[in-house]
């Protein structure tokens, strides 16, 4: 009993300590959002009842979904991808459906090597053929190379922006115009929204679908008691081909158009049988209702900060794999300055286990040699990222 106990007290979480993991956005889960959901109306919802007692939930999806729009400046937003991945075929699918509204059989997308794991993989699983974009040695897309492959046969791009180096794609646009000049889609990968949000519009970029992870950015748990939730926002272009069912509101309440109503007669199905994680839902509307327009844009400036200052302060004992200018909301480090010593991305990072910390996020991205992929998040504090790269300078 005592050994199971003596484990059990080992278990580590964010009432203990920070999750430096890059690229998962291990954040502050607020209780305020946490009681909300648990309001009944909320908690004991279900997919099944009738609509006409479901009426405020609707509101509150209708609610969620004009924020999203809002803050990235797209048009539509399908609402009910259960996660990122879940999200990026949703998007996938719409551009499928758009190419194949106006005749175009295009068999090619596009994934910088910048981008995320699940990019290529979402692109394969719809069916399409996958090509590299190499990336420039400062990490980003080698936008000359990405024209150069453009043609008629491309449907897509798949970028992910800040990318998963923790930097900010800074041709985003040219990238955008020139796919659009070559007549195909842009899909931007979201999961890295919060150290953008209220500071860059994605569709001020030319991106037609992005996911948003409301499990990272709007401070979702992961899981949830349940799957996550992966919306989609979408361009003008894009927006009639987005999955039924989705809430409109018609004046005398709020409804759930069906495919087979002839509102969604262009939507290419549906991705799921209901609309969608209402636990999430809720959440993410809590955090943002909390905090407003300007709180989330300090959300993304506060991220920014937290992870340069990791950077700045670990630069001279580590080796940043991109050392020139700042990075955005997490802090790459290679393992070039462990060379020669027999110690290991994987030795460090259970030694930081051993004094008390998560660890990083280890050799991902591939394209670094030994990553160690460090995201603070915009929820800690000074004193908190002291404490962890004093330890990190003593492990180093």
């Amino acid at each position: 009993m005592r050994h199971y106990t003596r484990l059990s007290r080992q278990n580590y979480a964010i009432d203990l300590g920070l999750f430096p993991l890059g690229s998962c956005t291990m954040k502050h889960n607020p209780r305020l959002n946490e009681k909300v959901a648990r309001m009944p109306g909320f908690a004991d919802v279900h997919p099944l009842q009738p609509v006409d007692t479901v009426r405020g939930a609707l509101e509150v999806i209708n609610e969620l979904a004009h924020w999203l729009i809002h803050l990235t400046g797209m048009h539509g937003v399908a609402m009910s991808p259960k996660a990122g991945a879940h999200g990026e075929l949703c998007g996938i699918l719409c551009i499928r459906a758009a190419l194949e509204a106006r005749g175009d059989a295009r068999k090619v997308v596009l994934v910088p090597e910048s981008a995320h794991g699940t990019n290529p993989a979402t692109a394969a699983f719809a069916g399409y053929e996958v090509e590299d974009i190499p990336a420039t040695a400062e990490g980003r897309v080698d936008l000359e190379k990405l024209k150069a492959r453009l043609g008629p046969d491309v449907a897509a791009v798949m970028i992910t922006n800040p990318n998963t180096c923790g930097l900010f794609e800074r041709d985003m646009k040219a990238i955008s115009d020139a796919v659009h000049a070559a007549g195909g889609y842009v899909y931007c990968d979201g999961a890295n929204f919060n150290a953008i949000v209220g500071r860059v519009r994605p569709g001020d970029l030319g991106v037609d679908a992005m996911h948003i992870n409301l499990h990272k950015t709007f401070s979702t748990p992961h899981g949830g008691g349940g799957p996550g939730a992966g919306p989609v926002v979408l361009s003008e272009a894009l927006a009639p081909f987005a999955p039924a069912p989705w809430v409109v509101n018609t004046g005398d309440g709020f409804k759930l158009v069906e495919r087979e109503e002839d509102e969604a007669e262009q939507a290419f199905g549906r991705l799921c049988a209901f609309q969608g994680q209402m636990g999430m839902y809720v959440r993410a509307l809590s955090y943002m209702m909390s905090h407003g327009s300007d709180g989330l844009r300090q959300v993304a400036e506060d991220a920014v900060l937290n992870a340069n200052y990791i950077k700045a302060r670990l630069e001279d004992l580590m080796s940043p794999a991109f050392p020139e200018g700042p990075c955005m909301h997490e802090a790459l480090f290679d393992d070039e300055w462990l060379k020669g010593t027999d110690i290991t991305t994987l030795d460090f990072a259970k030694a930081m286990i051993d004094e008390g910390f998560h660890p990083m996020t280890m050799y991902f991205p591939l394209v670094v040699h030994g990553a160690m992929l460090i995201e603070p998040t915009e929820s800690e504090s000074k004193q908190t990222l002291d404490r962890f790269c004093d330890v990190m300078a003593e492990l180093a």
